[in-house]
């Protein structure tokens, strides 16, 4: 008995100590998951999904592998396949549905703007007719040899007087300039004749005839429409003789679409020093004048002031920089700022350059008038076409493909303003932050919205780059800087209508978006309220003179509304259907700065619906700063390398390289 005993108090013993183990076994468990638990909710807010709803969330957890990804169709997925859940794809939409009315483009509008609305109303019939022949294949890319090989990007141009001529006295540069490319003409101004164009041949004193001499050099474009004259990048115009002034000057402007800007003249007077310089140069040196008299006089007090030595410095007065058969060498150059015209080795005037007209598109280099051209030779020209080389930048793989539009309703859509031939810029956003898993998972919608351009190689190139990748809007018009507004109505058209998003976001193709970022930004404000969130503006004036100048008759006002800066700002669905509806009544006041015109349309939303207006100054207008939301003019190379610090590291930093 006493053995039983002990064998049993024995084994209670053991039983005790299991039991107390397994409590402890049961406590460490315990406390190791509540460990992982207060170490995974920070690591969920880092990522940015902590203000994603549920039903988000299960959303991103059908997100495929990489892999999966790697071998995802472009368009849509077979509806007969296993779906892990509900939701269908939706078919991808290559054209902007925005509907363009002529009625829309009506002018003699009483707010000043009819000359933009003109300006959209040609571009948006140029584009259709383009569009049309781009899908039924009439446009083709098609090469001129003139029975031998061309260099498609030569360095330089060289033409002789007899090979100028043949040209019809135009210089073709295929691939237009770019930073210190130079064109240097030799040439004579011919005499003056007697002028027989009846706009210019008014008799003076009822007696004498005008006489004219006078010529053009210009860089074109290529033409837009049949029967139109080709937009002039630069028109640089001497006038010898004939001028409505009657002394000798020189006029320099920009042309399209047979409208002309606002004219520089340089009448032998000195810009003034308060004036902006292009470059550090003024935009016109001083010359002698017919009406400035006492030259000898003058010539005189400096060689007296010279011996009594009142002065150190020499200032020499020079002519006009032409005359009636003598010998010139003229060299345009393009720099930082703008196009820069030496004369005989000397600075004579500069000239800034002018949204729109940029010097890849200077195609051509024409003179025309009273002069006779010797040479011409151009150099240090592209040898690839700045931006017009898909071969170079786009990488056809699956791995890049937009995931398709979800029959759900995305939380947040982001439209991304994009040039035709900017390949390299998207190609560059796709593999960066398009990457983002609230994109991949159609929690958020990305897409690029594109006009058309005038080159037509282009534009076949952007449909084929459309179709692969899936995500590009097409919006039919000819590209124009001023009608840049257009294209952020297509947005907020696509976001509403077809993506149905919650939010519209807008930013361009040179910004880079922390995508989690901006959509928590938008979470923040209230369900249900409207919302404007970016770099907000309060109380700026428009600028009177200047790269920006805005005409009183363009905007009358003194002051802007509030707007967010371009480059990444967002919107509250409504206000984007209230958008769209104005623009389909006709009812929509444009404005060329498309910033300030959202800010002027969600102001009239506000005097019906209160607007919560969000100010940050992490919506970054130029360049980069820490812990942004949103970085503009950012280059393909640093999105990239933005990117991979963001990824590797975990939090925003910038890059400073180009």
């Amino acid at each position: 008995m006493g053995m039983k005993r002990g064998k049993l108090e024995k084994f209670n013993m053991v039983v005790s100590l299991s039991r107390q183990r397994l409590v402890q076994i049961v406590i460490g468990v315990g406390l190791l998951y509540i460990l992982m638990v207060f170490l995974e909710i920070p690591f969920v807010f880092r990522t940015g999904f902590g203000a994603v709803s549920q039903e988000a969330l299960s959303r991103l957890s059908r997100l495929e592998s990489d892999e999966d990804l790697e071998e995802r169709p472009n368009k849509l997925i077979s509806l007969n396949s296993p779906q892990p859940s509900q939701s269908q794809p939706l078919e991808y939409r290559m054209l902007s549905g925005l509907a363009f009315d002529p009625k829309t483009f009506i002018s003699g509008r009483g707010d000043g703007a009819s000359a933009l609305y003109k300006s959209a109303g040609a571009a948006w019939e140029v584009g259709k007719t383009f569009w049309a022949d781009i899908q039924s294949g009439k446009t083709k890319v098609t090469v001129k040899t003139e029975n031998r090989s061309v260099e498609r990007c030569p360095h330089s141009v060289s033409l002789s007087e007899l090979e100028f001529l043949t040209w019809k006295q135009v210089a073709v540069l295929p691939c237009g300039l770019t930073l210190g490319s130079y064109v240097t003409l030799v040439g004579k101004p011919r005499p003056a004749h007697v002028e027989h164009e009846p706009k210019i041949a008014m008799e003076k004193n009822n007696k004498d005839s005008v006489m004219v001499s006078q010529f053009m050099v210009e860089l074109q474009g290529l033409k837009t429409a049949e029967g139109e004259d080709p937009p002039r990048i630069l028109h640089f115009n001497p006038r010898l003789k004939g001028d409505w002034s009657g002394k000798p000057v020189i006029e320099l402007n920009t042309c399209y679409r047979m409208q002309w800007g606002s004219a520089l003249r340089c009448e032998g007077w000195k810009s003034r020093a308060d004036e902006e310089t292009v470059d550090g140069q003024v935009k016109c040196e001083k010359w002698i004048r017919d009406d400035q008299h006492g030259t000898e006089e003058s010539k005189a007090t400096w060689w007296l002031n010279r011996l009594i030595g009142r002065t150190k410095t020499v200032t020499i007065d020079w002519p006009y920089p032409f005359a009636e058969g003598k010998l010139f060498v003229l060299t345009l150059s393009a720099g930082l700022e703008g196009y820069h015209v030496n004369i005989d080795g000397r600075h004579v005037t500069s000239f800034p350059y002018r949204t729109g007209f940029s010097m890849e598109d200077a195609i051509g280099l024409s003179v025309i008038g009273d002069v006779d051209i010797h040479s011409v030779y151009a150099a240090s020209l592209p040898t690839s076409h700045p931006s017009f080389s898909p071969q170079r930048h786009l990488e056809f793989s699956n791995r890049w493909k937009a995931p398709p539009l979800l029959d759900e309703d995305a939380e947040l859509f982001i439209g991304i303003l994009s040039a035709g031939n900017h390949f390299a810029e998207r190609m560059a956003v796709r593999k960066s932050w398009m990457q983002h898993k609230l994109i991949k998972s159609s929690i958020v919608a990305a897409r690029f919205f594109v006009a058309l351009h005038t080159r037509k190689e282009v534009n076949i190139e952007l449909k084929k780059e459309a179709e692969f990748f899936g995500d590009i809007v097409i919006v039919p018009y000819m590209d124009n800087y001023d009608l840049v507004v257009l294209k952020t109505v297509a947005i907020c058209e696509y976001g509403v209508r077809v993506v149905s998003a919650k939010y519209i976001m807008k930013c361009d193709d040179d910004t880079f978006v922390r995508v989690d970022a901006v959509f928590n930004e938008a979470k923040k404000v209230p369900e249900g309220r409207s919302l404007y969130i970016g770099n907000i503006n309060y109380y700026h004036k428009p600028l009177r003179y200047g790269k920006w100048a805005v005409a009183y008759e363009e905007w009358p006002e003194e002051d802007y509304p509030p707007y967010a800066n371009g480059p990444g700002y967002i919107l509250s669905s409504d206000i984007a259907h209230f958008i769209v509806s104005e623009f389909e009544t006709h009812k929509l006041r444009m404005f060329k700065m498309e910033d300030v015109s959202m800010g002027m349309w969600v102001e009239q939303f506000n005097s019906s619906k209160p607007v919560v207006y969000v100010h940050s100054l992490k919506f970054c207008q130029f360049g980069c700063i820490e812990d942004y939301y949103t970085a503009h003019y950012q280059s393909p190379r640093q999105i990239m390398c933005m990117w991979t610090k963001l990824q590797l590291q975990g939090r925003p930093q910038c890059c400073n390289m180009r």
